[in-house]
Parts: C-alpha cells; sequence; structure tokens
C-alpha cells in the first residue's frame, strides 16, 4: 500500500486493511534488524556465537550498537516537564549522572514501549531505543504547549544522512571492569549502576551508563560516531589479555533469554478511539505500520498483544507522584489480577524430538533456529497452556543459551500459575501449515513441556538486580 493509493497515514493504512491482525500475521515486513541482516553493517558473528555467548559469562564481550537503535533528543525548558508527562515512573531524582528507564503509556495504561533516558544537562534529554515510544514522545512535544525542540537520529537503516550522531557499544563480563580500568586515561570513576559519567578513551570523551546485560558490571559506551572506530580499537586492544571477544548481533539478541528482558511489545495504539490523532499523524511506513507478529497466537482482535507495565514486570518502578499520561487507568489496574513474567525452560527430549523431524518423513515441525528462534520480526507469541489444556499466558522469545545449555522461552502467564517449578506446555509453530511470512517454511505444530522458572533466569543477573539499589534496577 503507497502513497499513491491514498494510504499516507498508519490511520489510513488501517481504514484500508479489513483485518489488521492478519496484515500484521501475513504481510508487514518488520522494521527491525534482527532478522533483516540488510539493515545493520554489524556482522552476524564475529568468531561463532556460540563461543561469543559464553564470553559475557566467562572473559568479556563487546558489542556494538551503534546502528539498530533509534535516538531522540528532547531540549527546553519544559524538556524535563513533558517527559514526565509522558512517563509512568517518576522522574523526580533525574539529574545528570543519572540514567533513568522511561515508560511510556496510553491513556488506557498499555505500554507504548520503554527506553533509556540521559539527562545530559542544560535541559537537554537523550532517549535511546524503542521506536515507538520515540514517536509518541516526538507527537506529544509538537501536540501540546510545550517549550521544547526535538532532534531525531534514527537507526541507520531508516537514517538519510548515512551516519549516526553517536557510537554506542556495550562492554560486559566478569573481566569488563578490568578491561574498562585499563582503557580509560586517567582514574576510574566510581559509577552506580544505571549512573553515568564522562571519560577519556582513546582521546575522545565518553559517556558511560553502568549497565548490564549478563550480570556484571557493565558498562554502555557512547561518543561522537566519527570516532567510534578508535575507541572500539583501544577497547579490544586493552581486552586483549583478558580474552575480550567482540559479539555479532546472533549472540547480541539472544542475551534476552538470560536476562528476560521483553524487548519491543506491540504498542497499544491501534485501536482506541481517543488515538485517532496520532495515527493520522503517523506514517503509513513507520515502524507501528511494519510491526510483524508471529507465533501459535492467533487473536481475533490486536488489542489481545497489548500489555500493561505490570504484565511486564514494571509495577515496582510505576510511580503516582506525578500526573502522566495513563495514570487513572493504572491506578486502577495496580490490583487487578495480572500475568507475571517468568523463564520456561524447555523439556530436552522434545526439543530433540522438534530437530528429529527433519530427518523425518513427511512435514517436519516448525524449524528452530539457535540462538535465536523467533521468526517474527518484533512480537512473537505463542500459547502456554497447563498439562490439561488452559490457555494461561503466552511465550514472547525462544532461544538457546550456551552458558545454561537450555532452551529458554521469556513468557508472561497467569500470577497463579507462575511458580518455578509448575509444568506447563507450549505450543511452538503456527496454525494451518504456517503464515505467508517469508521466513515461515510449511511445517507442524507441536507441544512442548517446559518447566516455570525465574526471570531473570541466569543466576549471575538476579544477583546484579537484588544488589542494585533504587527504582532504576529495572532498567
Amino acid at each position: 500500500m503507497t502513497a499513491e493509493q491514498g494510504i499516507v497515514s498508519l490511520q489510513d493504512l488501517i481504514d484500508a486493511t479489513p483485518d489488521l491482525v492478519a496484515y500484521l500475521y501475513n504481510d508487514t515486513p518488520g522494521p527491525h534488524g534482527r532478522i533483516r541482516p540488510e539493515l545493520s553493517p554489524v556482522r552476524g558473528e564475529y568468531s561463532n556465537w556460540r563461543d561469543e555467548q559464553r564470553a559475557w559469562r566467562e572473559t568479556a564481550i563487546l558489542f556494538d550498537q551503534t546502528h539498530h537503535m533509534p535516538e531522540l533528543y528532547v531540549k527546553g525548558p519544559d524538556a524535563l516537564r513533558l517527559l514526565s508527562w509522558i512517563a509512568a515512573n517518576s522522574l523526580a531524582n533525574l539529574n545528570p549522572g543519572v540514567g533513568k528507564q522511561l515508560i511510556g503509556c496510553t491513556p488506557r495504561g498499555q505500554v507504548i514501549g520503554d527506553c533509556i533516558l540521559y539527562d545530559l544537562g542544560d535541559q537537554t534529554y537523550e532517549l535511546v531505543s524503542s521506536m515507538p515510544l520515540l514517536n509518541w514522545v516526538e507527537y506529544q512535544a509538537q501536540a501540546g504547549d510545550w517549550d521544547v525542540t526535538v532532534e531525531r537520529d534514527n537507526n541507520t537503516s531508516d537514517n538519510p544522512t548515512g551516519r549516526r550522531r553517536n557510537f554506542r557499544f556495550q562492554l560486559d563480563g566478569p573481566r569488563a571492569s578490568s578491561i574498562f580500568d585499563a582503557v580509560v586515561e586517567g582514574d576510574t570513576p566510581e559509577i552506580k549502576f544505571f549512573h553515568t559519567a564522562r571519560v577519556t578513551i582513546a582521546g575522545v570523551e565518553v559517556l558511560v551508563l553502568r549497565h548490564g546485560m549478563a550480570g556484571h558490571n557493565g558498562v554502555e559506551l557512547s561518543g561522537p560516531f566519527e570516532h567510534g572506530d578508535r575507541v572500539r580499537d583501544a577497547i579490544l586492544a586493552a581486552g586483549a589479555e583478558h580474552g575480550l571477544r567482540q559479539g555479532g548481533t546472533k549472540a547480541y539478541y539472544s542475551t534476552l533469554y538470560e536476562q528476560a528482558w521483553l524487548a519491543y511489545p506491540l504498542p497499544a495504539i491501534y485501536t482506541a478511539e481517543e488515538l485517532r490523532p496520532y495515527r493520522e499523524w503517523l506514517p503509513a511506513d513507520s515502524w507501528e505500520g511494519q510491526f510483524s507478529t508471529a507465533g501459535s497466537f492467533v487473536p481475533s482482535s490486536v488489542e489481545e498483544y497489548y500489555v500493561t507495565p505490570y504484565d511486564l514486570g514494571y509495577g515496582h518502578i510505576v510511580k503516582f507522584d506525578h500526573d502522566f499520561i495513563g495514570r487513572e487507568a493504572l491506578e486502577q489496574l495496580a490490583g487487578a489480577p495480572r500475568r507475571t513474567k517468568v523463564t520456561l525452560v524447555w523439556d530436552k527430549e522434545d526439543f530433540q524430538r522438534i530437530y528429529g523431524s527433519l530427518l523425518d518423513e513427511g512435514l517436519p515441525y516448525k524449524y528452530l533456529e539457535l540462538p535465536v528462534a523467533d521468526y517474527g520480526n518484533m512480537t512473537q507469541r505463542d500459547e502456554v497452556r497447563t498439562l490439561d489444556g488452559e490457555l494461561v499466558g503466552l511465550s514472547a522469545y525462544t532461544g538457546y543459551s550456551s552458558n545454561e545449555r537450555k532452551i529458554l522461552s521469556i513468557a508472561l502467564i497467569d500470577s497463579e500459575h507462575a511458580t518455578p517449578g509448575e509444568q506447563v506446555t507450549l505450543l511452538w509453530g503456527e496454525p494451518d501449515g504456517g503464515s505467508r511470512k517469508p521466513r515461515v517454511e510449511r511445517h507442524r505444530q507441536t507441544l512442548v513441556r517446559a518447566t516455570v522458572a525465574p526471570a531473570p533466569y541466569a543466576a549471575t543477573v538476579q544477583k546484579m538486580m537484588r544488589s542494585a539499589v533504587g527504582p532504576s534496577a529495572g532498567r
């Protein structure tokens, strides 16, 4: 559908689409580089994904995040007030030197997205990742009476300039701190979890966020894009004696299973009448118009994909100390029954049975690619049921961890079934032989037995989150 056909806005696209669920499930390309490698120049593997996974547990890993995450800069006298109006979590203690998570919801309390927020000083704020949330922030800045300016720096594949404003690297693993100490010029500052500092690496001023994906004292590093190669080379040189590896995109996207971050829920913006002006503002070819859904769960309404902060495990950082979009709805939802984020550990024999079907006559089960098994681009949901067949939740991401030697799924299930050790089943594969998505081959569905376990699953990440002080522990 194109502008020549009169399809200009997301609302136009929805109006012209008889079945939005079927359209997202079958026909959209997906805007993210995870399963579209042509969208990012970062290699899939620098050595092999198995050793790259083990590096963040045993030595250290350096990931290049420069190209896949969009950024938005909000500046002006009303910038903090605007962001507080959008954030379901409190920004009361936000100041230079503190990083925060920003969670944005609709007026109905359903999640649009979440991102990392930096206070750069001088009434300037940097928002990193989650295109749907950045779009929402920019729309609110334009639609309201706010004394702010916004500047976009989109991900590489959506960036007409051909370059980024910043490079962005993640250094993680048990030896990350030693490498960081070695590469920083002068004394290394003490940086608390989700706090920031500025350091010099290879003569370049670098902004550092203390932020770990693997349960260690990891750091996220950003600075001027044109100096990225110099900083990366210095880190690799300092890390050589510590067993540092570069991580490719296959390993990077598989970090989710150990840390249990549920990235990119479908933004809850497609149906509510009060959001029509927003959908009319969004282009038809926005990320919201390209989201690709997948999995054994095929809802009758797109609203069945929507989630609240409580579903995602963010209830502890939702704060009612300020007015924000969705506050009234979230106050009503605070005590309501909800789903809990858990890890599902797949049964070893059922995993082997899926792979064994590739060697048998007849139609095999849905191919389970490693290390990232999801075949939808953004939002995959698979049915989770009790052993007697009751639907109790949805699995969101599935993949393999070399460190745990297990197939793991991140799932949202009814709280009464979220007890570690409970046995459930996951329906793997799509109905009727599979959707029309190019990545989906003809296949059969099969039930997989799984055991409920904590989320995050990795003991190192659990320890890090228990020791983190304050609300930023939720990212």
